[in-house]
């Protein structure tokens, strides 16, 4: 009995964990959907929190560099006109930013979009490391970013942690972040946007 409960266990864990799910774009895909952004530089963390609780469920991480992308870690967000290789989503235009987050607010879940202004060369550090980094395993969307962004300069101070929550929390109390809070009350088409603090951080056209 005992060993079939250890089974058991160990089943129930493989599949809450899930394994990584490698994907590789081809290159001409990957050329073609390149999108450069004219605004600043800057990283972008996504964290989405349950309206129930406020704990976290999720992490991402958009980086506005040479070019823009996302680092979605074990997400399960995809267009079919975009991209990917091992969680990085290439062609991220403001339209595919409004559906990463309109695909993640919901009634039961908010989103909270932290922006801060970085320099050129940190942008292509962080874009250099999330593209290296590998396809992510299941449940460890926080893991992953807090592990890359506590390698590079500036951020040595964040935690490195399992919990989503936990690190946007860290993350929001670096000096020159801008909050916003998106919720929706329908998972399908009513979307409102709170902001939390001053100013909007998402970048314009």
């Amino acid at each position: 009995m005992f060993r079939l409960l250890i089974a058991v266990l160990a089943l129930t864990t493989l599949v809450a964990c899930g394994g990584a799910e490698p994907k590789w774009a081809s290159d001409e895909a990957v050329a073609q959907a390149r999108y450069v952004h004219s605004g600043p530089t800057a990283i972008t963390l996504f964290t989405v929190t349950s309206t129930r609780n406020g704990s976290g469920a999720h992490s991402g991480l958009m980086i506005n560099g040479s070019e823009r992308l996302i680092f979605d870690p074990a997400g399960t967000w995809h267009h079919p006109k975009l991209p990917e290789r091992n969680d990085v989503h290439f062609g991220m235009s403001p339209k595919m930013v409004s559906y990463y987050i309109d695909y993640h607010a919901r009634e039961t879940y908010d989103v909270w979009e932290q922006t801060l202004l970085v320099s050129p060369e940190t942008a292509a550090l962080i874009t250099q490391k999330v593209k290296a980094y590998g396809a992510v395993p299941k449940a460890q969307c926080s893991k992953s970013i807090s592990s890359i962004l506590t390698e590079v300069p500036g951020f040595e101070s964040l935690p490195k942690t399992w919990y989503p929550r936990q690190f946007m929390e860290a993350f929001g109390e670096m000096p020159g972040v801008i909050t916003v809070k998106h919720t929706d009350n329908d998972t399908d088409d009513n979307h409102g946007v709170l902001l939390v603090q001053a100013g909007d951080p998402r970048l314009k056209d």
